[in-house]
């Protein structure tokens, strides 16, 4: 008998953090460690990590412009799937991020990362507030 292998979905994971204040460039480095953890665990591969520094998220993407932008060109080289930030998103920076990346963007904090699977990026897909449902 054959066993036919379902096709999985390889997700190559961009995570995102900003080092804003009362965020010390230590409390950033450990937190993104733990999302490279969570993401992996959930099935990713994590192509890079990036941070910026700022005293406050921008309005429109969180992150600065010029920072996004940078991205979006990295995202097509890397071939990136999907794009982790390491905080929560506003409804309208996370459409804006989508609209410039063109990419899925994720909060993984609003979901439990288990079972390992990569449907579970799908599923915790940015939903401005409303956390993600198994």
């Amino acid at each position: 008998m054959f066993e036919i292998q379902p096709n999985k979905i390889h997700e190559r994971a961009l995570l995102i953090g900003l080092e804003k204040d009362g965020v010390s460039k230590w409390d950033l480095r450990d937190s993104m460690e733990e999302l490279r953890e969570l993401a992996n665990s959930a099935g990713a591969e994590v192509v890079d990590t990036v941070t910026q520094k700022l005293q406050k998220p921008t309005a429109p993407y969180y992150i600065g412009r010029g920072k996004a932008e940078l991205i979006r060109e990295s995202i097509q080289d890397r071939r990136v799937t999907s794009v982790i930030f390491d905080d929560e998103l506003s409804p309208a920076q996370g459409r804006n991020l989508e609209n410039l990346l063109r990419q899925q963007i994720l909060q993984l904090r609003q979901f439990n990362p288990h079972p390992v699977d990569s449907r579970h990026f799908r599923a915790a897909r940015a939903q401005p507030g409303r956390a993600a449902a198994d």
